[in-house]
């Protein structure tokens, strides 16, 4: 691999995808949020009607997937969050995505000198190799707190408490799954932003990013 990948890996609502793509485009890197994929496909699945187990579809959808699928609107919804974190875990999807993955880091799009990638397992399994790893994360009342202002702030009717609630199952989900469980990769470095504000974890990422490109 000749170009800089950057890994960022983390819980939900940790800040992870805004890290991501601020050192993304401070370093002039190709930034890929790699839970999209997920959300992609769940979207697909929900769409459909589908059944979220059925895992002949679940592949069929991700080598279907189209760069229209990453922007669409809808992968921010509650319910496709909620159904990726269902999807996730499926060994298959997650095969099917991987080459997907690792094409994008290993070869940038746009001659990119880098790629920044975030999602759940990047330094672990997607890319163990990666140039930087930093394992994001947050309180589970900071993190809850974050993703209900984001939710409110789209008009969304929903409780503080509810939001909790959910973020602990899918906490867990990623956490306790068999195939590419969520967990710090030995070498990461590790950025507790729960009492930090983004400007502020992002001078610490962007640091611990320069510092690690300096001594490479």
């Amino acid at each position: 691999m000749n170009s800089i990948i950057v890994a960022v890996d983390g819980p939900v609502a940790s800040g992870k995808g805004t890290l991501g793509r601020r050192l993304a485009e401070r370093f002039g890197f190709a930034y890929l949020d790699t839970g999209g994929l997920y959300r992609a496909v769940a979207l697909r699945m929900l769409r459909g009607k589908h059944a979220l187990d059925d895992v002949g579809i679940l592949v069929a959808q991700a080598k279907a997937l189209e760069p229209s699928d990453l922007a669409d609107p809808a992968l921010r919804d509650e319910k496709t969050g909620e159904a990726a974190s269902i999807v996730a875990p499926v060994p298959e999807l997650r095969a099917a995505l991987l080459e997907y993955q690792r094409e994008f880091a290993s070869a940038p799009p746009y001659d990119a000198p880098g790629a920044v990638l975030d999602g759940r397992d990047i330094g672990t399994v997607v890319c163990p190799n990666a140039s930087v790893k930093l394992f994001v994360t947050a309180s589970a009342e900071a993190r809850a707190q974050r993703r209900f202002a984001e939710l409110t702030a789209k008009g969304e009717d929903v409780e503080l408490a509810t939001v909790l609630e959910d973020l602990a199952k899918r906490d867990a989900r990623d956490s306790g799954r068999a195939s590419s469980p969520l967990v710090p990769a030995q070498d990461a470095h590790l950025l507790d932003t729960t009492k930090m504000d983004i400007e502020a974890a992002f001078q610490a990422a962007e640091a611990i990013v320069a510092a690690s490109m300096k001594s490479s």
